[in-house]
């Protein structure tokens, strides 16, 4: 692969068969077929059938479908038509949700057919970036997005933001030049990359690399290598329903087993009771619950500014341990803000952050009137290419911070005319502007303070220019370095009055003072990563920035000082490689190679990594990461359709919210999975016992609608539980943390056999006035228990009974729905009996029976399991 920052122009050109006036249309054409379109391939686009078909892809669901085809076989149609709605419902929750995701997906990626500025035939024409080749010579002006890699052969005052493939905030400047071939992608300065953007001047520049293989079609291929992993939540969603589905079928052999060997029950009887106890032990509600919960997190988070892309994803941000965020928008403001002037001797501060004009320059921690410093701010005003719409700003980070600064002192608009520029170059390392102004010229000039100084003969002193002597120079030298050590960008401020003769326009001057500018921290950062530590979460900032930039912020808002820079960190390799990932929590002038081998290593030991980014160069890193994170505003499309969440304001404490969100879906699956493996058992176990006694305690349909009303409104309702206090007090769960807790699953497991013990004993006494009125019974009462059951496991866990009011309006709604079924009409479909006061009785006196044994047998659970907890931890 050819350097090409290490070649001269000419050379560039010669091996390119090119010259500095273009390629003729005839060669054009020929290179455009032999090496195709300068595009890079997207990804399939998600149609809407596919999501539907994902919706059935779950274990659990094609259990489900499976139970309903054989109910169908057997003549069940109920049963099969009860269990197919469920499945339904359940798709149609996910597809809404993943459907309207990918719609705002492309709803955030830019519309428009790129074009490209190209010398063909010797003239200037505009074409299709498609169409650019290698060798084309393109030409580059402010707002111009570069279509293809190339080499700088001409350079007016050329700036380009890079931060879409570097990261790096601040517009790289570009001039001709020859580097040595190690130079990294970021420091390349004769160079200009598709995909980036002109902040400012003009250039020309040669074709050297096109779709695939630019810059940004590498990391195109990379993605292609990198496999879409199933989420761990879909793992262990998976490995559930594996042991359910054999459960099942080891329950329905037995059964068959002792019904017909044992009972000698007809071979009707024997599949319809089987299909009672599958019925019984899938839970069908498992994954409309899941969804549910999913989805009441997605909206929640939608509202906080995260677009949730994938529904699984979001529990595995409550597993998330190490945050690897960017810098630059994310922890800062991404806005360049003058934060500190120095004038007339003096240092002053200055507040207000971003694009805020409302701001105080403090002196000494005390506000004071700016009047003094209005020739700095003036000069800065007046040097400046940044236009000015209403509250808009375009142009220059870093001038239209001067803008603002001066806004902050009432300066809105500069006197004069402007008669004469003398633009910025990498050479002069300063701009001069001449103006014009009550018959008077006057030349303001801006720049490098190591240059702006030396062009200086006086200094602004008490009001007035007064002589520059060695000393005060000195001074003025030692007032920049200390700003620079801040990591603020300083630039120097200086003017003339032009007389008549005088042709020396950029000596002589009067030095007006230093402005010192950065992009700062966001305000609500620091108390978020305080945040995310607590709970236990590594934060690391990768970025392009240089070391100091990224050191100084980061001390800022609370990072230490423990930093690597790029350079060092890629003469590295193996475990001296990981000790350095570990070692250190901020990453300075990484590249995108860096960052992925960053992810590789964290994941290599265990850790559930999310990771953030914005540009072309982010987006292998957020494919490979279990969460992947792009920015909304700034992020490129790229990175937006890798990613498995898009952050609409681009703010780190967004993250922060999100983790929280996603933790709190873990813990209200987590109840509901034990609340129905707990309500399950007892379906199971009284179906299974009466079968061995020769009864059907219950029929499918019974089962099926205590699924639907227990399994159903209130397990939905438990999925919008709030969070905890202190959900974000502890560390995030390990990898091996199941779904089922076992502590609170044996107390649930526990009450289970209880229920099952006391409507058995229903069953059996109210037998004798036929089974018709024991199967009501036994079906009345599972489901007052089930509803019962829900207060018991939030008890247990310490929760207020009355926090959710969507669980109790769950409840009171299920309650009324099983009294519909048996005072109505329904009652013949279901094969119920209308139940009196007595019956209700003996069923209330079952349940304080059931709360009794429960509380009395829940601490000696509880003891068993810790006990058998610390002997494994022992061992």
């Amino acid at each position: 692969m050819e350097d090409w920052h290490a070649l001269s122009e000419k050379e560039a050109l010669t091996r390119l068969a090119s010259s500095a006036g273009g390629l003729g249309s005839a060669e054009a054409a020929k290179r455009l077929l032999k090496y195709g379109k300068n595009s890079i391939e997207k990804g399939k686009k998600v149609s809407a059938l596919h999501i539907l078909i994902e919706q059935f892809a779950s274990p659990l669901v094609l259990i489900l479908i499976a139970a309903a085809a054989v109910a169908l076989f057997f003549g069940e149609g109920v049963d099969a038509a009860l269990i197919i709605a469920i499945v339904i419902a359940n798709a149609a929750f996910g597809f809404v949700q993943n459907y309207n995701a990918e719609r705002s997906i492309e709803a955030l990626a830019k519309m428009g057919a790129p074009k490209a500025v190209v010398i063909r035939d010797g003239e200037i024409r505009e074409i299709s970036s498609f169409e650019v080749v290698a060798g084309d010579v393109i030409l580059l002006g402010e707002g111009c997005k570069i279509p293809a890699d190339a080499r700088i052969i001409e350079s007016g005052d050329l700036s380009i933001d890079e931060s879409v493939l570097t990261g790096e905030s601040s517009p790289e400047s570009k001039r001709e030049c020859i580097l040595p071939s190690e130079t990294l992608l970021a420091d390349r300065k004769n160079m200009a990359f598709m995909s980036t953007i002109v902040v400012r001047g003009s250039g020309r520049a040669v074709v050297v690399a096109t779709g695939k293989e630019s810059e940004v079609g590498k990391i195109a291929k990379r993605l292609e290598t990198i496999a879409d992993e199933p989420t761990r939540f879909e793992r262990e969603i998976g490995h559930l329903s594996k042991k359910i589905g054999i459960a099942v079928a080891a329950l329905v052999v037995l059964i068959s087993i002792v019904l017909l060997l044992v009972h000698n029950q007809p071979l009707f009887e024997v599949f319809l009771i089987s299909i009672s106890i599958a019925v019984a032990a899938i839970p069908e509600g498992l994954p409309a619950v899941v969804t549910l919960s999913l989805a009441i997190a997605t909206r929640k988070m939608l509202r906080q500014k995260s677009l949730v892309r994938k529904l699984d994803v979001i529990e595995n941000l409550g597993s998330v341990d190490v945050i690897c965020t960017d810098k630059t928008g994310t922890l800062t403001e991404n806005s360049m803000t003058v934060q500190q002037v120095y004038c007339d001797g003096r240092f002053y501060e200055v507040t207000g952050e971003g694009l805020e004009t409302k701001g105080e320059f403090l002196y000494n921690g005390k506000a004071t009137d700016p009047k003094g410093l209005c020739g700095l701010l003036t000069c800065g005003l007046i040097c400046n290419d940044a236009v000015v719409q209403g509250r808009s700003f375009h142009g220059d980070p870093t001038e239209i911070a001067l803008v603002v600064s001066a806004k902050k002192a009432g300066i809105n608009m500069a006197e004069g005319n402007r008669v004469e520029v003398h633009a910025f170059s990498s050479a002069r390392k300063r701009m001069t502007v001449e103006v014009e102004c009550n018959g008077k010229r006057v030349a303001f000039s801006k720049g490098a303070p190591e240059i702006i100084i030396s062009s200086c003969t006086h200094v602004f002193c008490g009001g007035k220019a007064v002589l520059l002597n060695e000393a005060a120079k000195k001074r003025l030298l030692d007032a920049n370095s200390a700003m620079a050590s801040k990591a603020l960008r300083v630039l120097a401020f200086a003017s003339k009055q032009i007389k008549a003769g005088d042709s020396e326009h950029e000596s002589g001057m009067v030095f007006l003072g230093l402005q010192g500018m950065i992009d700062p921290p966001r305000k609500e950062v620091a108390f978020a990563l305080q945040t995310a530590r607590g709970a236990g979460i590594r934060v690391m900032m990768l970025t392009g920035d240089n070391l100091a930039t990224a050191k100084a912020v980061g001390e800022k808002i609370g990072f230490s000082a423990r930093a690597i820079d790029g350079s060092d960190l890629s003469i590295l390799s193996g475990r001296d490689f990981e000790d350095a990932v570990f070692s250190n929590d901020i990453f300075a002038r990484v590249s995108p190679e860096q960052k992925f081998d960053i992810l590789k290593a964290l994941k290599s030991r265990g850790h559930s990594v999310a990771m953030t980014g914005d540009g072309v160069n982010d987006a292998p890193a957020l494919k490979a990461a279990d969460v992947g994170i792009a920015m909304g505003i700034r992020g490129t499309d790229v990175s937006k359709e890798t990613s498995d969440i898009v952050l609409l304001d681009d703010n780190f404490a967004t993250i922060v919210k999100a983790i929280r969100e996603g933790r709190q879906v873990f813990e209200n699956i987590r109840k509901f999975v034990n609340y129905l493996i707990s309500s399950n058992i007892a379906e199971v176990l009284v179906v299974f016992i009466g079968s061995l006694a020769g009864f059907l305690t219950l029929g499918a349909a019974h089962i099926l609608w205590i699924n639907l009303i227990t399994d159903g409104l209130p397990a939905l309702a438990i999925g919008a539980d709030p969070a905890k206090k202190g959900i974000m007090d502890k560390p995030p769960r390990k990898k091996d943390t199941p779904i089922f807790d076992r502590e609170l699953g044996a107390v649930m497991v526990g009450a289970g056999i209880v229920i099952t013990a006391v409507l058995l004993a229903i069953f059996f006494l109210f037998l004798p006035k036929g089974i018709a009125h024991a199967q009501t019974m036994a079906f009345t009462s599972l489901v007052v228990y089930e509803l019962m059951m829900v207060f018991i496991m939030k008890s247990h866990l310490g929760e207020d009974l009355l926090s959710n009011k969507w669980l109790l309006v769950a409840v009171a709604l299920s309650f009324l729905m099983h009294l519909a079924i048996l005072y109505t009409p329904l009652a013949g479909f279901f094969g119920v009996v209308a139940l009196g006061a007595y019956d209700w009785g003996i069923i209330a006196l079952g349940g304080i029976g059931v709360l009794f044994a429960v509380s009395i047998t829940s601490p000696f659970l509880q003891a068993a399991f810790s006990k058998q907890q610390v002997s494994k931890t022992a061992n």
